[in-house]
C-alpha cells in the first residue's frame, strides 16, 4: 500500500479519515463480480429517470453551437431568476438573482467552496454529528476545526451551542444545519430556525443550511427554509440541489442563496475554479424550476411508496424501522444481536450473508455508529426482496455470530 502511504504524506489528506464507504463499495463490487444479486440500498443515488421535458430541453439546447462555449461561473441569468421564483413560490422568500444567488455544481461543491471562502486556519465550525461528510470535512480541508453538536433539533442542541461558544477558542465562525437530515431524516420546524437565527445573531456567527431534501417529504407541513425567519438574510446562506427533487444527480446542479456577503465570497472563489455547469444543463435546469410542481409530486409519491414498503416489509422480517418523515433515507438502528459489531461490521456482514447493501452510520460521524442509513433507491419489489433476505439473515443470527471472528476490532 505504498501509494496510500505516499498520499497520506500530504497535509490536507492526513486530516481526512479513511472513507468507510469505499470499504463497502469494494466488497459490493467483489460480490457482484462473483455473481451475487446485491440489493443496493447504500448510496443515495436516485434511480428514477429525469423527467422527459427536462431532457428534451437539454437536447434542444445542445444543438445550438453557442451553448458549447464557456458558461457563467455564477450561473446564467435565467437560471438564477428561476431559482428566485422557486424560493418566492415555495417559501415566500424574495431573493435578488444578481446578489443573493449562485448556481453551484451540486450542493456538495457549494458547501466545500463556501468553506474555502470563509475559513481561516484554526477557525471553529459547529457541525451536526452524525451528518453528511462534506459538512465537516469541507472545513477540515480548508484548515478549520470542527466541534460536533447533536443532529436532532431538541433542547440539547441549544445546550451544545451554548457550550461551544463558551469553550471554543477561537469562537465559532459558523453553524451548519441540515434538515431534512442526511442521514437521520429528522426534520426541523420554523420555530427551531427562529431560535438558531437569534442565537447566531447574538453571537455573531454565520448559519449554513443544507436544504437538499426540501421536496422529499411525507407529512405536513412541508420542510421550511431558514430564510423564512425575519432577519435570517443577515447571517444565513442556504444550499439546495436538483439531484433528488428532479432525479438529476449526475447533472450536478445546485444553488447557494442568501446573505450577500457570503454569496459574494463564494462567487469569487468559484470564479477562480470553474466556469459553471455546461450551459445546456443550466438551461434545462431553468426549465425544470419553471415547470410547475407536478414532476416534484410524482417523485415524492414514489419515495413515499418505497418508504412504506421498507417499513412494512423490514418490520415483518424482524427489523423495526421508524418511518422517516422526509428525505430519501431511513435511519435504522443496528439489530440488537449485531450491535457489538459496530455499524461497519454489521454492514459488511449484511452484504455478505443477505446480499443487501446499506451505508454504515459511522461514515457520518462517530455518533452514528449504532445505526445504518438505508436509501430508497430500489423499487418496491426489490425492497421486499431485500426484506426476505434480511428475514433469513436475522433468523440465523446466532449461528452467523458464532462464526464471526470475535470482535476485538469493531471496524
Amino acid at each position: 500500500m505504498q501509494g496510500q502511504r505516499e498520499m497520506d504524506d500530504f497535509h490536507k489528506v492526513r486530516r481526512l479519515p479513511p472513507y468507510v464507504f469505499e470499504q463497502v463499495n469494494r466488497l459490493k463490487a467483489a460480490a457482484r463480480a462473483d455473481g451475487a444479486d446485491i440489493v443496493d440500498l447504500g448510496m443515495g443515488n436516485p434511480d428514477l429517470p429525469t423527467p422527459q421535458f427536462i431532457v428534451d430541453k437539454l437536447v434542444e439546447t445542445v444543438n445550438k453551437p453557442r451553448t458549447n462555449r464557456y458558461s457563467a461561473s455564477r450561473g446564467i441569468g435565467g437560471l438564477r431568476r428561476a431559482q428566485a421564483a422557486y424560493y418566492d413560490r415555495r417559501f415566500g422568500v424574495r431573493l435578488d438573482p444578481d446578489t443573493q444567488i449562485v448556481a453551484t455544481l451540486g450542493s456538495k461543491e457549494g458547501f466545500a467552496n463556501m468553506a474555502q471562502a470563509i475559513t481561516a486556519p484554526g477557525d471553529v465550525v459547529l457541525t451536526p454529528n452524525p451528518s453528511y461528510p462534506i459538512h465537516a470535512f469541507g472545513f477540515l480541508m480548508a484548515g478549520g476545526a470542527i466541534r460536533s453538536v447533536p443532529a436532532e433539533p431538541g433542547p440539547e442542541y441549544f445546550h451544545a451551542l451554548e457550550r461551544a461558544v463558551i469553550h471554543s477558542i477561537p469562537k465559532p465562525i459558523a453553524v451548519v444545519l441540515c434538515y431534512p437530515s442526511n442521514p437521520t431524516a429528522c426534520t426541523a420546524s420554523l420555530d427551531f430556525y427562529k431560535d438558531v437565527i437569534a442565537f447566531a445573531k447574538k453571537h455573531e456567527i454565520f448559519v449554513l443550511s443544507d436544504l437538499a431534501y426540501s421536496e422529499i417529504y411525507f407529512d405536513s407541513p412541508p420542510p421550511p427554509s431558514v430564510l423564512q425567519v425575519p432577519g435570517a438574510m443577515d447571517v444565513a446562506v442556504e444550499f439546495t440541489s436538483m439531484s433528488k427533487t428532479y432525479s438529476m444527480p449526475g447533472w450536478r446542479m445546485g444553488f447557494a442563496v442568501g446573505n450577500e456577503r457570503l454569496i459574494a465570497a463564494l462567487a469569487r472563489v468559484k470564479s477562480y475554479l470553474d466556469y459553471g455547469a455546461f450551459t445546456p444543463i443550466q438551461v434545462a435546469a431553468s426549465a425544470a424550476l419553471n415547470g410547475g410542481d407536478e414532476p416534484i409530486e410524482e417523485v415524492r409519491q414514489i419515495y413515499r411508496k418505497r418508504r412504506d414498503a421498507l417499513v412494512d416489509s423490514f418490520g415483518r422480517a424482524g427489523w423495526a424501522i421508524d418511518p422517516p418523515k422526509a428525505s430519501m433515507f431511513a435511519w435504522a438502528r443496528v439489530p440488537e444481536p449485531f450491535r457489538e459489531l459496530g455499524s461497519l461490521g454489521f454492514t459488511k456482514l449484511l452484504l455478505e450473508k443477505a446480499e443487501v447493501a446499506v451505508a454504515p452510520g459511522v461514515g457520518f460521524g462517530e455518533h452514528g455508529d449504532e445505526y445504518v442509513r438505508i436509501a430508497l433507491v430500489e423499487n418496491e419489489q426489490r425492497i421486499r426482496q431485500a426484506a426476505r433476505n434480511v428475514r433469513r439473515f436475522l433468523e440465523s443470527a446466532e449461528q452467523t455470530l458464532h462464526n464471526v471472528v470475535p470482535i476485538g476490532s469493531r471496524r
